[in-house]
């Protein structure tokens, strides 16, 4: 499904960073940058992070209430 996020700041870097470079947006998951005219930079999430640590805690809440 496409999520179109205006408003965001990206590193400068990130802004001159080539066409099929990979990178990690912190806790979202890994985007390539697209070959997308645009006069704003333009990325495709490939990899999505698993949230491990949400379950954990549901772990956690379960067992303090069991």
């Amino acid at each position: 499904s496409l999520r179109i996020v205006t408003g965001a700041k990206i590193e400068p870097a990130l802004a001159a960073g080539a066409v099929g470079e990979q990178v990690q947006f912190e806790r979202l998951g890994y985007f390539v940058r697209a070959d997308v005219e645009s006069e704003r930079p333009t990325y495709f999430r490939s990899v999505t992070l698993r949230d491990s640590w949400a379950k954990i805690e549901q772990r956690k809440e379960g067992a303090a209430k069991g």
